[in-house]
């Protein structure tokens, strides 16, 4: 069960594969991501000096009277990687046009893991077949669940 989803990513993304990775937070964090408060909408991952961080991910505070004045949700975040699955990963980059987005934030068992997806960004005509599609789809459900 995903606590956090990135509802863009298969529309904006061609997701080539996914890698599972524990991420670093603080107490109300946590806190906030397990009642589903986050937005993965903007966030990408990064690897660099053999660190793996997370961009732009929005995590609000649980309380926001028990937090620090100097708490930024937008704060940039380590992902844990070994270090193997970090070489993998910057070798497959190395193709143009590749980056590493969050897909979803979810438990399992008492850590909150992050599905992360190689992505290759999708074109605008990409995009118009995407809706196209999906639009047909959804008629041909319509007619079916009608029987008209």
């Amino acid at each position: 069960m995903s606590l956090i989803d990135n509802k863009k990513v298969h529309f904006n993304y061609e997701i080539l594969d996914t890698i599972e990775a524990g991420i670093e937070l603080l107490g109300f964090e946590v806190k906030s991501i397990r009642t589903k408060h986050g937005v993965l909408d903007a966030s990408y991952a990064h690897i660099r000096d053999g660190k793996a961080t997370l961009i732009n991910a929005y995590i609000p505070p649980y309380q926001a009277g028990n937090t620090p004045e100097s708490y930024n949700p937008e704060r940039t975040r380590n992902l844990l990687l070994s270090k193997k699955e970090m070489r993998d990963i910057e070798s497959r980059l190395e193709t143009h046009g590749l980056t590493i987005v969050p897909i979803a934030m979810y438990n399992k068992g008492s850590k909150i893991k992050v599905s992360l997806g190689i992505a290759r960004g999708k074109k605008t005509h990409d995009k118009r077949e995407s809706i196209k599609k999906r639009e047909v789809d959804r008629d041909i459900r319509r007619t079916l669940k009608t029987g008209k």
